[in-house]
Protein backbone atom coordinates (compact mmCIF):
# COMPACT_ATOMS: atom_id res chain seq x y z
CA UNK A 1 0.00 0.00 0.00
CA UNK A 2 2.86 2.39 0.79
CA UNK A 3 4.32 1.76 -2.67
CA UNK A 4 1.01 2.62 -4.33
CA UNK A 5 0.65 5.83 -2.33
CA UNK A 6 4.23 6.83 -3.11
CA UNK A 7 3.63 6.19 -6.82
CA UNK A 8 0.47 8.28 -6.78
CA UNK A 9 2.22 11.08 -4.90
CA UNK A 10 5.11 11.15 -7.37
CA UNK A 11 2.72 11.28 -10.31
CA UNK A 12 0.99 14.35 -8.92
CA UNK A 13 4.18 16.36 -8.33
CA UNK A 14 4.30 19.12 -10.95
CA UNK A 15 7.08 18.83 -13.47
CA UNK A 16 9.17 21.90 -14.08
CA UNK A 17 9.34 23.23 -17.60
CA UNK A 18 12.58 22.81 -19.39
CA UNK A 19 14.36 26.05 -20.29
CA UNK A 20 13.56 27.36 -23.74
CA UNK A 21 16.16 26.33 -26.28
CA UNK A 22 17.37 28.17 -29.37
CA UNK A 23 19.72 27.25 -32.18
CA UNK A 24 21.71 29.27 -34.64
CA UNK A 25 22.16 27.71 -38.05
CA UNK A 26 23.29 28.21 -41.64
CA UNK A 27 21.03 27.48 -44.61
CA UNK A 28 21.09 27.84 -48.39
CA UNK A 29 18.89 28.11 -51.46
CA UNK A 30 19.99 27.13 -54.96
CA UNK A 31 19.42 28.81 -58.34
CA UNK A 32 20.56 31.41 -57.57
CA UNK A 33 22.74 30.48 -54.64
CA UNK A 34 21.67 32.31 -51.48
CA UNK A 35 23.01 31.75 -47.98
CA UNK A 36 21.68 32.86 -44.63
CA UNK A 37 22.46 32.68 -40.94
CA UNK A 38 19.49 32.45 -38.62
CA UNK A 39 18.27 31.85 -35.09
CA UNK A 40 15.27 29.64 -34.29
CA UNK A 41 13.43 28.38 -31.23
CA UNK A 42 13.73 24.62 -30.68
CA UNK A 43 10.85 22.82 -28.99
CA UNK A 44 11.89 19.17 -28.73
CA UNK A 45 14.98 19.37 -26.54
CA UNK A 46 18.23 21.27 -26.47
CA UNK A 47 20.70 19.29 -28.53
CA UNK A 48 22.32 19.74 -31.92
CA UNK A 49 20.60 16.66 -33.36
CA UNK A 50 17.13 17.69 -32.14
CA UNK A 51 17.70 21.18 -33.54
CA UNK A 52 18.73 19.78 -36.94
CA UNK A 53 15.72 17.45 -37.03
CA UNK A 54 13.34 20.31 -36.24
CA UNK A 55 14.94 22.95 -38.45
CA UNK A 56 15.41 20.97 -41.67
CA UNK A 57 11.68 20.52 -42.43
CA UNK A 58 10.80 24.05 -41.24
CA UNK A 59 13.35 25.57 -43.58
CA UNK A 60 12.45 23.22 -46.44
CA UNK A 61 8.87 24.53 -46.36
CA UNK A 62 10.30 27.89 -47.41
CA UNK A 63 12.75 26.55 -49.99
CA UNK A 64 15.84 26.52 -47.76
CA UNK A 65 18.23 23.62 -47.10
CA UNK A 66 19.78 23.37 -43.66
CA UNK A 67 23.57 23.30 -43.95
CA UNK A 68 24.54 23.13 -40.29
CA UNK A 69 23.42 23.86 -36.77
CA UNK A 70 26.10 26.13 -35.35
CA UNK A 71 25.12 25.86 -31.68
CA UNK A 72 22.24 25.47 -29.24
CA UNK A 73 21.76 27.86 -26.33
CA UNK A 74 19.24 29.33 -23.89
CA UNK A 75 17.59 32.76 -23.97
CA UNK A 76 20.70 34.44 -22.58
CA UNK A 77 22.37 34.00 -25.98
CA UNK A 78 19.64 35.66 -28.05
CA UNK A 79 20.69 39.32 -27.90
CA UNK A 80 24.23 38.74 -29.13
CA UNK A 81 22.94 36.90 -32.24
CA UNK A 82 20.02 39.17 -33.18
CA UNK A 83 21.93 41.60 -35.40
CA UNK A 84 23.76 38.83 -37.25
CA UNK A 85 20.55 36.91 -37.98
CA UNK A 86 18.70 39.99 -39.26
CA UNK A 87 15.47 38.97 -41.02
CA UNK A 88 16.12 35.33 -40.10
CA UNK A 89 16.00 36.01 -36.35
CA UNK A 90 13.30 33.69 -34.95
CA UNK A 91 11.72 33.51 -38.43
CA UNK A 92 11.62 29.73 -38.69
Amino acid sequence: MKHILLSVALCTVPTFAQATCYADYKAKQDAPLRLHYGVARIDGGCSMSVAANELAPRLAQHGWTLLTVVSVFDASGLDERKASAGAHYLAY
